[in-house]
């Protein structure tokens, strides 16, 4: 693999049980394909089918990662886990924003999954050496779509520049586009649900048929 990650100690001492999976792969990058947008479709059907807004909470890969924000002095009901985030819009009516092969294909693999999950493009991100940490004050932070975050005290990805990914929201500076052709991606494992070799097996799965990825690669990093 290009690159590498290290857990730091700030953020063990909070979640000593914490995982993060980290996959490289190359792909093509695209408008959202019919058939993905049938998939994320079927899956938003049956959430609605089995699953009321209370339930969200008690998921568990949701549940473990709001005890961490806890922990670390994050408030989760304001800062919501991406995934929650989605859950909620599904179940809420709003549907998920369709963006691109990519985008949206990492969506549904954060949605069946159970786990935040990141998407960067690897050509934006500084260096080969990544970290994940805790945030800190006034760390400079401008989530996708949401304009300036404050990420202290959250759980934060660090490329060699800066922050550029948390459970919450990724970055702008290392978000994937059209021109993407290869990509760094990252679950967030607080707590598990998906067995991970599964939910590596799914990752492939779904960059493959979607994003045309080859070159795929995962490691575990505990």
């Amino acid at each position: 693999m290009k690159y590498s990650l290290s857990i730091e100690p700030c953020l063990k001492a909070a979640a000593p049980d914490y995982k993060v999976v980290l996959m490289e792969a190359d792909v093509v990058n695209g408008p959202t394909p019919e058939a993905l947008r049938k998939a994320i479709g079927e899956f938003s059907e049956g959430l609605r089918a089995v699953t009321e807004i209370p339930d969200i909470a008690v998921r568990p890969g949701i549940a473990a990662t709001r005890r961490v924000y806890k922990a670390l002095g994050k408030e989760p009901n304001r800062y919501r886990p991406s995934h929650e985030q989605m859950m909620r819009r599904i179940l809420q009516g709003k549907g998920l924003y369709e963006v691109s092969a990519l985008v949206d294909a990492g969506n549904l693999f954060s949605l069946m999954s159970g786990y935040s999950v990141g998407v960067f493009d690897s050509a934006k991100v500084q260096g080969e050496k990544l970290s994940v940490g805790v945030g800190r004050e006034g760390e400079p932070y401008t989530g996708i779509g949401r304009g300036p975050i404050n990420i202290e005290h959250l759980p934060a990805l660090r490329d060699e520049a800066g922050a550029i990914g948390t459970p919450t929201s990724d970055n702008e500076r290392t978000m994937t586009g059209p021109a993407t052709e290869h990509i760094v991606v990252t679950m967030h494992v607080f707590g598990v649900e998906m067995p991970i070799d599964e939910a590596i097996d799914l990752a492939r799965r779904l960059f493959e048929e979607y994003c045309g990825a080859s070159t795929f690669e995962a490691v575990v990093i505990s």
